[in-house]
């Protein structure tokens, strides 16, 4: 109950505005109840945005399986597309800094790792068997790269520097990188979408 409340205050006003007080009081417990379940305030925000990577994997899995075109394509647009519906869950993922001796449990790893299993084995796809390997590295830098991009379309800087097409540009970039990598059946996409 505290993390779907969480979640749904989240989704309203963000993390900076993010109070556990407001999501405690919202289903009438106190807010030592709330750090007597979760301990810390980090640890609640973790549990919070836990929920928010279930959803968005949710949403990943749900664009591959209803995808017609290229995977890496619709990976790329779901990226942007999640961004841009659930903003305030998507930054406070992103805007959530951790002390340096912050200890994420076990299952919550598990539960944030399906989001990049599935960005690797698309990976892994686009690039010949023999380089399948280097697919968690590549998958994790490529993430990081669409991620500028959304960064930047979402913080309105490439509207500040005149440019648009935001999601054809992190997709070029994407499409770079597997060519570089070896996996240059995927690079046509880029093209048709200029």
């Amino acid at each position: 109950m505290l993390i779907s409340e969480g979640h749904k205050h989240m989704a309203e006003v963000g993390l900076m505005r993010f109070s556990a007080r407001e999501v405690a009081k919202r289903i009438g417990y106190s807010i030592g109840t709330l750090y007597n379940v979760f301990g810390t305030y980090d640890h609640f925000i973790a549990a919070v945005n836990t929920r928010t990577f279930e959803h968005w994997a949710d949403e990943v899995r749900s664009a591959l399986a209803e995808c017609k075109g290229d995977r890496i394509q619709c990976l790329v647009e779901n990226y942007f597309s999640f961004a841009r519906t659930h903003r305030n869950l998507w930054r406070a993922i992103y805007e959530h800094h951790v002390p340096d001796d912050f200890v994420m449990p076990d299952e919550q790893h598990m539960q944030r790792g399906e989001l990049t299993e599935a960005v690797v084995q698309e990976v892994a796809n686009a690039l010949p068997p023999e380089k399948a390997d280097m697919a968690p590295r590549l998958a994790r830098s490529l993430i990081a790269t669409v991620h500028g991009h959304c960064t930047f379309d979402l913080g309105g800087s490439f509207s500040l520097m005149g440019l648009d097409g935001a999601v054809e540009m992190a997709l070029e970039r994407v499409q770079e990188s597997l060519r570089v990598a070896g996996g240059g059946a995927q690079i046509s996409v880029a093209a048709e979408l200029t």
